[in-house]
């Protein structure tokens, strides 16, 4: 059985009176529903799409949803999760990365935090082999319009959805790094993390995700260099960088400025230590970098900088305290001038007699 009552306007607390339907399709999202997470759906293992976006929802997401362990899997066949744009709040529960068939998960515009779940590689149905191996004919069947994100924009699946596989976090508070084990996640052809506050390095396997069509990593608190194995991604069309702590060189390769994008230096703003096209800021090793045309001093004589600094300046009040004792001091300046005439008349006599013996040599030849 299939409901879908989605785009409406409809309000208050879902009733009750599901409790024990067998749904395959339940769709709700677009209306002004409010309340917990429905219950009912706990025994409901035959639910295999899930959509209540865009509601009013709150509270803590269940950790009975993806039950208490692999082999106990409340909604064991469910594909696609969409719980975006409520406000849920809490962790995410660890206990998702049980529904081995899920294919696509957005929990994205909530009130989430905490650390993204490790363990993404029991999401088998969203690596390669998984994805080949599952039986996904019952998402075939799908044929509403789900509204997805991705590539920077949002564009609606029907019957192609039971080939999207995805996970959008985005606009949450999630914090920590990004679960190494996510890149073992090969078949996924859309990741949002945008808008949170992870930090930490991007994985350096990030290559391994050979199906990755559109990347979204902006607005966190990245650090570190980026992977160069990202340039190895031939599927990648989107890639969105912007407004982390990134340094280094930018990777080059014949996919990375190939990106569907108008501006490809939008998709680094924001990042202060990056260089390197397509970014107006070259990269230098040893001679310090360039920027805009300009030279900059390399790390070594940055280092340097205080001890010049202090050397001339060192200088510069040792000669003020002579001038000021000078122009103070009437006997200072009397011993000063003599020493001056003195000096002078020594000069002047060892440069005639020089040039009085250069002379005469020269007569005798």
């Amino acid at each position: 059985m299939d409901l879908d009552v989605s785009n409406n306007l409809l309000e208050g607390e879902i009733p009750q009176c599901f409790q024990g339907i067998p749904l395959l399709f339940f769709m709700l999202s677009n209306n002004n529903l409010s309340g917990l997470f429905p219950k009912f759906f706990r025994n409901n293992s035959d639910l295999v799409i899930l959509d209540i976006a865009r509601n009013t929802f709150s509270g803590l997401l269940p950790t009975w949803i993806g039950g208490m362990t692999a082999y106990q899997c409340e909604c064991s066949h469910l594909q696609i999760l969409s719980l975006s744009h409520n406000t849920f709040s809490g962790n995410i529960p660890p206990e998702i990365t049980y529904l081995h068939w899920l294919q696509y998960l957005d929990l994205s515009g909530n009130n989430l935090s905490g650390v993204i779940p490790y363990n993404l590689s029991n999401l088998t149905s969203m690596t390669l082999r998984g994805y080949l191996d599952e039986d996904i004919t019952i998402a075939s069947q799908f044929k509403e319009v789900l509204l997805i994100t991705t590539k920077g924009r949002q564009l609606g699946y029907g019957k192609g959805l039971s080939y999207f596989v995805g996970i959008d976090l985005s606009g949450n508070s999630l914090t920590g790094e990004i679960p190494r084990d996510i890149t073992a996640l090969d078949a996924l052809v859309n990741l949002n993390l945008s808008s949170n506050h992870l930090s930490g390095t991007i994985p350096c396997k990030i290559g391994a995700m050979k199906s990755l069509e559109s990347l979204d990593l902006s607005k966190n608190n990245l650090s570190g260099q980026i992977p160069s194995r990202l340039s190895s991604l031939t599927y990648l069309s989107y890639l969105n960088l912007s407004y982390n702590n990134l340094s280094g060189r930018i990777p080059s390769g014949n996919q990375l400025a190939t990106l569907n994008t108008d501006n490809l230096a939008l998709m680094y703003v924001g990042n202060s230590g990056l260089c390197g096209p397509p970014l107006p800021i070259n990269c230098s090793s040893e001679n310090g970098t360039i920027i805009n045309g300009y030279q900059t001093s390399s790390w070594k004589e940055v280092k340097l900088l205080p001890f010049y600094f202090g050397f001339g300046l060192g200088h510069l009040v040792g000669l003020w305290m002579v001038f000021c004792g000078l122009l103070f001091k009437k006997t200072w300046r009397a011993a000063y001038f003599r020493y001056v005439d003195k000096l002078y008349d020594r000069i002047h006599v060892f440069a005639a007699i020089k040039w009085a013996h250069m002379t005469r040599k020269a007569s005798l030849k």
